[in-house]
């Protein structure tokens, strides 16, 4: 029987290089980037069961959406454990878009930037 195992979000980003330095600095990925040595054109970055995919495209700008969608608009939404944790050991370090909050569905969670716009909602 066929069966879905995984979806990984793969965001297009104009610096591959400084993309998988940032994640790996404060966010403590791992970068597994393509061609071996830099300039990357694409990486696969991990951090325990969490995959994203980065790939090339020259001055690449996200467009910015949020004043379509005010009350939050997400990239990826990672489920995770010790999130209280992980935000304390990012807030000082990393853009946060939305500080550590308890949702009205009961989900403790927070939001942040990345440097290419992406956001990444991190939530328990």
């Amino acid at each position: 029987m066929p069966r879905l195992n995984k979806a990984v979000p793969t965001f297009i980003v104009s610096d591959v290089t400084a993309t998988t330095k940032w994640y790996a600095d404060n966010l403590g990925f791992t970068v597994h980037p393509f061609p071996k040595d830099p300039p990357y054109v694409f990486a696969s970055i991990i951090k325990d069961d969490i995959e994203l995919m980065l790939m090339l495209i020259d001055d690449y700008q996200k467009p910015d959406l949020s004043r379509q969608r005010p009350s939050g608009l997400w990239d990826a939404y990672i489920r995770m454990t010790g999130v209280e944790q992980f935000y304390e050991e990012l807030r000082s370090k990393v853009e946060i878009k939305l500080p550590l909050t308890r949702r009205p569905y009961g989900d403790m969670e927070f939001e942040v930037k990345d440097p290419n716009g992406y956001i990444l909602v991190f939530s328990e």
